[in-house]
């Protein structure tokens, strides 16, 4: 009774309030409608409405719990215009008198989807309207507010993304892509949530779209069953509503992370290891450092590092040189490999605090620093070769800390595009995180990749058993010209792939004038002169006009990726859930052109005859995600699988239950014995 008693005196305020609205001039959240962008007609482009509450001062969810009142907007819009549904962002919970409220404290915007009028002419400008009703409260009073909101959108080709729009973006939940189950007993409702057990939930709360079931303010209890997360909660006291379906956002941890949930009727296990406190940040982060170590080590053999295994056999085959000279080379090799790593995992971090939605090789989906890759490739490969002599990472005649530590900063940086065994795990839970265990996580990583060094500088008996220094270094040296003229050779049609063809063009150019130039300093080291100061001068010239320069060159490619054997589709939230709406089982892989992990499980397992054989008699849908550029929608859906990168394969059965995340490194008939079963 105290309960509806609160109810009641709040409804009470409410009323008169009404009766009293507020002056002109008193609003206590600014509302304003931004639109994203241009848009060609029949497309659509994002609108946001901006919410800028006072200090003290909250809005609403969609729901608002006991109390409250969400956004209502009615829309004046040009004939053939639409606008879409409102999604919000994940919202706070916030507890009065033992009222449940859902509440947003700071600035958060309401995303709208709007589509041009296909009829709409190039140059056109649409004027958007919109009358948006929304309470603002304190913890004390609330005051019903109101506004007349306005945009344009000009009918063209899309211009810059707008950066505060990914940062919105990113503030949504994202789809779980896979449908909960729930069921009513004991006056509770449970929802069976599919949930990889890896991915870390810290203080979960499932937020009900879909009103008048559960009893907001009571206490919700979540239990692990493999990959299943079940919440219970119990329902509410008069006369509980028992709807067919339900919606809901479930916040994965304090930071406001969620995914959005649809459930259907059907059976929830029972039982399950309960999520408390101390076992809601399972898996713990000691096995998480173990994890991320595993991972960082297995790094090494995994195909994307290959193009760098040429940088860490020569330093194998100097640190036989001497006990003091290879237990510094390998400390300072481990501190580069440590030292990059730490950098990636920071700069990931703060992207995604800045909103930008990014996960984990995100260096590699940019066309500039795929540009700077080629060019230190082009380097690394006439200094093997021995066309100049300079002291690039590593490669001087008599090795040094200083090559090892700069050997190691570059060995980080191209060895971690993929994510391998054990790292998935890791570096998906850092992507949760607070930033400290999440940074350590990072220098975990790089420890693992290191540790063979290390292991090779400090222990007496391995480093016997490396070849001993000789003329023999030479020839290898010149044989591991290969792998990196292999790798330079990538990177140019990477370059086509993520800035277009005359992107590639122009690099491939400066690629080839940077050798040109490398080659006159190698003459005139011969000849015992140095590069001279026309010489370097030039080449600073050069790589000048191409920072100017390449920005301005950056397309998108025109080319849609092929099929290819398995006749797959381009994955979208809305491709998956029309796939496992026809009842079919289907297979989804996130791949990208810069990982090598990826492209080799392609050849091995995925585009093989056996493969499409074996889908077309078990009705396989293929849903393929290319991640080789920046793409918002697979990062998050990356994100909700618990994944921070790639490869990425899930399966999903015909019988609609939880995903299957299959193992990173594919066999030849991984794929053909799963459609078999």
């Amino acid at each position: 009774m105290p309960r509806l008693a609160a109810l009641i005196a709040f409804l009470l305020q409410l009323l008169i309030l009404v009766a009293s609205p507020a002056r002109a001039g008193e609003t206590n959240i600014v509302a304003t409608l931004l639109a994203e962008g241009p848009a060609m007609p029949g497309r659509t482009v994002t609108l946001a409405i901006d919410m800028q509450p006072k200090p003290g001062w909250h809005g609403y969810w969609q729901n608002p719990g006991d109390a409250g009142q969400g956004m209502s907007v009615a829309w004046s819009l040009p004939p053939g215009a639409k606008a879409g549904a409102l999604a919000y962002p994940v919202p706070a919970t916030l507890t009065i008198a033992g009222l449940m409220n859902h509440v947003f404290k700071t600035e958060y915007a309401v995303l709208v989807p709007f589509t041009v009028p296909a009829d709409a002419k190039p140059g056109q400008v649409l004027d958007l309207r919109a009358k948006a009703q929304w309470l603002a409260c304190t913890d004390e009073i609330c005051v019903p507010e109101q506004g007349e909101l306005a945009a344009r959108v000009t009918v063209g080709a899309p211009g810059q993304p707008d950066a505060r729009f990914d940062r919105w973006r990113a503030a949504l939940p994202a789809p779980l892509g896979s449908p909960a189950r729930f069921a009513f007993a004991n006056r509770k409702l449970r929802v069976a949530i599919p949930l990889p057990a890896a991915m870390q939930v810290s203080e979960p709360h499932l937020f009900l779209a879909t009103g008048s079931v559960v009893d907001y303010a009571a206490p919700q209890a979540f239990f692990r069953a493999g990959d299943l997360l079940v919440a219970e909660v119990p329902v509410a006291k008069y006369d509980p509503a028992q709807p067919g379906a339900i919606e809901a956002v479930l916040r994965l941890n304090p930071h406001g992370d969620g995914v959005t949930i649809s459930a259907a009727p059907g059976d929830v296990p029972t039982g399950g290891e309960p999520l408390t406190a101390s076992a809601s940040a399972a898996p713990s982060l000691a096995w998480l450092i173990l994890a991320a170590l595993a991972g960082g080590l297995l790094l090494n053999v995994m195909p994307c590092v290959f193009p760098i295994l040429s940088l860490k056999a020569l330093s194998l085959a100097r640190a036989g040189e001497s006990a003091s000279q290879a237990r510094a080379e390998g400390l300072a090799y481990t501190a580069g490999v440590v030292i990059a790593c730490l950098a990636l995992g920071g700069l990931l971090l703060g992207l995604r605090a800045a909103g930008q939605e990014v996960g984990w090789a995100f260096q590699l989906q940019e066309p500039l620093v795929v540009a700077a890759l080629l060019l230190l490739a082009v380097a690394i490969t006439a200094n093997l070769l021995g066309l100049y002599e300079f002291m690039v990472p590593g490669f001087a005649s008599e090795g040094s800390p200083q090559g090892a530590f700069a050997t190691g900063l570059l060995a980080a940086f191209a060895a971690t595009p993929c994510t391998g065994p054990f790292m998935a795990a890791a570096m998906g839970a850092a992507l949760l995180l607070p930033p400290l265990p999440a940074l350590l996580l990072f220098a975990a990583l790089g420890l693992g990749i290191a540790l063979p060094f290390l292991a090779i500088a400090w222990v007496p008996a391995l480093r016997r058993r490396m070849p001993k220094p000789g003329p023999w270094m030479g020839k290898f040296r010149a044989w591991m010209a290969l792998p990196m003229g292999l790798t330079a050779l990538a990177l140019i049609w990477l370059a086509s792939r993520i800035g277009g063809n005359a992107f590639a063009f122009a690099l491939g150019l400066i690629a080839v004038i940077v050798v040109a130039a490398l080659v006159l300093l190698g003459r005139r080291q011969r000849n015992g002169l140095a590069g001279g100061r026309l010489w370097w001068s030039g080449l600073a010239a050069l790589l000048a006009l191409a920072a100017i320069g390449l920005p301005g060159m950056v397309r998108a490619p025109s080319a849609s990726p092929e099929a290819g054997l398995l006749d797959a589709r381009p994955f979208s939230e809305q491709a998956l859930a029309a796939a496992r709406a026809s009842g079919k089982p289907v297979f989804v892989y996130m791949t990208a052109d810069w990982c090598l992990s990826c492209k080799v499980n392609e050849r091995v397992a995925i585009e093989r005859e056996p493969t499409r054989e074996a889908f077309r008699k078990a009705g396989v849908i293929v849903l393929r995600g290319d991640w080789t550029r920046r793409d918002p929608a697979i990062t998050r859906f990356l994100t909700a699988q618990g994944a921070a990168g790639i490869p990425l394969y899930l399966w999903y059965p015909a019988s609609g239950g939880a995903p299957a995340q299959l193992p990173q490194v594919l066999g030849p008939d991984s794929l053909v014995e799963q459609a078999q079963r």
